[in-house]
């Protein structure tokens, strides 16, 4: 790919580290025009479109924060979220209740985040402290072979390390539409399923979820209704700070407490 593609192209691609089929109902609730690909050995891939950010004038690395906190909130699996466009390239890494943390590279590759980020991704992703450990701070130092698209090439190498097989043509640098069109083959289209089958899925999902036993008596009880209050506090102050993603994010979690309360409620009566 050419200097001027890559100046052109922006994308934004959610590593899951999870099984489609685990991804599929927390990717339903955020309701975008997602695509769902499996990326190898417990390992899912979702690739939202340029529309999902561009129309309400939201940048890659904003809109990969707030979905990655989104899809992670209520789960035990964590998800990385890779980003790019005109000028910078990154990651951004979030794991249950845990602060989204990221990283930023330069156009030319240039390290301006924060490590404390990389060891936040090692530990939350799983990865070895000391031999991928090692690899992650080499995208930390001065490198002046390696351009933005580059470094995150390097941490999807990293990644791979851990079962992570992206599907042909999934690279940082590509365009959002040109994303997509590689995931086709074998990506499937993840669509809003109505309130009826979310609550289904939420309720399949429940039991093997990020509380384990705690969904049902009086600990899932207190625990559902606290997620509904501080759900709805959180997407009340976010739609009136206009942080589209923390939204999203209150949401999903209101939605978890209120799918939890509906199965102690559920279970109780069979």
């Amino acid at each position: 790919m050419s200097a001027t593609d890559h100046s052109r192209a922006a994308g934004v691609l959610l590593l899951c580290r999870a099984e489609p089929d685990r991804v599929r109902p927390s990717a339903q609730l955020l309701n975008e025009p997602l695509l769902l690909a499996p990326a190898g050995e417990g390992w899912s891939a979702l690739i939202p479109g340029e529309d999902s950010w561009r129309s309400e004038d939201t940048d890659p690395a904003a809109a990969a924060a707030g979905w990655a906190h989104a899809l992670a909130v209520a789960e035990t699996w964590p998800v990385v979220g890779l980003w790019w466009d005109a000028g910078d390239a990154g990651f951004v890494v979030a794991a249950g209740f845990r602060r989204t943390v990221g990283y930023t590279w330069a156009a030319d590759g240039t390290p301006i985040g924060e490590e404390s980020a990389m060891a936040s991704l090692r530990a939350r992703v799983g990865l070895d402290p000391v031999l991928d450990g090692a690899a992650l701070d080499e995208l930390t130092r001065p490198d002046s072979d390696a351009d933005a698209a580059a470094r995150v090439l390097g941490l999807i190498a990293v990644l791979s390390r851990t079962g992570l097989t992206l599907p042909s043509g999934l690279a940082p640098g590509v365009s959002a539409a040109r994303l997509r069109a590689a995931a086709a083959p074998v990506a499937e289209a993840v669509d809003w399923p109505g309130w009826r089958e979310a609550v289904r899925s939420g309720l399949d999902a429940a039991e093997r979820g990020f509380f384990g036993t705690w969904t049902r008596g009086p600990r899932a009880r207190a625990l559902g209704a606290t997620e509904v209050v501080a759900g709805l506090s959180l997407a009340c102050w976010a739609r009136r700070s206009g942080r589209r993603g923390w939204a999203t994010a209150g949401g999903v979690l209101a939605l978890d407490g209120a799918l939890t309360l509906a199965y102690d409620w559920w279970r109780e009566r069979v």
